[in-house]
């Protein structure tokens, strides 16, 4: 339990963060952070410890009570938004193209997904977002060391850089608690998919 998710919001209620519930537990109790509730309440450490737990609610036992687990808090001084580079890497090159076979469309399981060089290196191709791919076993075997058109084979769609981070692209899809839910809309989500420029 002290390692599931917390969703943590910037002083303008934008989330910037996922961390342990542990850690959040630590910044409530500091006072670096508050707990939002579902009808938007903020409480501190002692007000939320005080409320009752209901039957059936998420909680977590202390020396002397049970306190109800919190989901979402927002920090008291941070309003800035998190810039981070996104990562070229297997699990965000499989996020952008969403598990998705680009050559026969299909959706896999990722173990039985292979990365692919459009462009073989080989021929010259780089190991870069703009030229692999995720692709399932069948069709990797059949275009082999070959470019798509010397396969006769045919991209469902270019690669290209994701506009996005591994956190926010987590996002748009489960596993995410419903608390998080009216901060997750899909107006926030298309504000946190465009990217950033100075």
């Amino acid at each position: 339990m002290m390692s599931s998710q917390v969703l943590v919001l910037n002083r303008h209620f934008v989330p910037v963060h996922v961390t342990s519930l542990r850690h959040a537990l630590c910044m409530l109790y500091r006072g670096i952070a508050k707990v939002v509730d579902h009808q938007y309440e903020l409480f501190d450490f002692q007000s939320w410890a005080a409320l009752s737990v209901a039957l059936g609610e998420e909680h977590i036992g202390m020396v002397n009570r049970a306190i109800r687990v919190p989901r979402v808090v927002l920090l008291q001084v941070f309003d800035r938004l998190p810039r981070r580079p996104v990562r070229f890497s297997r699990l965000n090159v499989y996020l952008r193209d969403q598990n998705l076979c680009q050559y026969c469309g299909r959706n896999f399981h990722r173990s039985d997904l292979n990365l692919d060089h459009v462009i073989p290196v080989s021929l010259g191709g780089k190991t870069e977002w703009d030229n692999v791919v995720c692709s399932c076993v069948e069709c990797n075997l059949k275009k082999g060391g070959r470019t798509p058109e010397q396969a006769r084979m045919r991209l469902i769609r270019k690669p290209t850089k994701p506009p996005w981070t591994f956190f926010f692209a987590t996002m748009s899809r489960p596993p995410y608690y419903e608390k998080w839910k009216p901060f997750l809309t899909m107006v926030d989500y298309s504000y946190w998919n465009t990217e950033l420029k100075d």
